[in-house]
C-alpha cells in the first residue's frame, strides 16, 4: 500500500504545473491536484485558446488526471495574455463558473515554468 501511495506522489511529480497556450488571449484556470485516498497534492494552471468557457478546460483536464489516480478540484479561473515575442504574461479576470482563481498563485506557478518573462496579474475584468 505504501508503495502504491509512492508511486501516486511521483505520477503527481509527473504532471506539469503549468500547461497554456504559446501566444494569444485565453482563458485558464487554476486546479488542485490531488492523490486520490492520499495527502499529496499540488495546483496547476491549464490555458487554452480552444475553450469557449472555463469548463471545457476542467472537462478536459479532470478525466485526463482520474485516469492517473488523481482526483482534481477547480479552484477558479480568469483570463491569460501571453505575449511570447516580448516575453510577457499579464493574468486577469475572472471565471463565471468557477469564480476568480488566486492570480497570486497562479503567477507563481507561471514564473516558474517562464523564468525569463515579465508576469503580472490584476484584479481588471479586461
Amino acid at each position: 500500500f505504501c508503495k502504491q501511495l509512492s508511486a501516486m506522489a511521483d505520477a503527481l511529480s509527473q504532471i506539469p504545473d503549468v500547461e497554456i497556450d504559446p501566444e494569444g488571449t485565453f482563458k485558464y484556470i487554476l486546479v488542485k491536484v490531488k492523490v486520490k485516498d492520499g495527502d499529496a497534492h499540488k495546483d496547476i494552471v491549464r490555458g487554452t485558446k480552444s475553450a469557449e468557457y472555463h469548463n471545457h478546460i476542467f472537462e478536459k483536464v479532470s478525466p485526463a488526471l482520474e485516469t492517473l489516480g488523481m482526483e482534481c478540484k477547480c479552484l477558479g479561473g480568469g483570463k491569460i495574455e501571453h505575449k511570447s515575442k516580448e516575453k510577457k504574461i499579464r493574468v486577469f479576470g475572472e471565471s463565471t463558473a468557477f469564480g476568480k482563481a488566486d492570480h497570486a498563485a497562479s503567477v507563481e506557478k507561471l514564473k516558474a515554468v517562464y523564468s525569463d518573462y515579465h508576469i503580472t496579474w490584476s484584479d481588471d475584468k479586461k
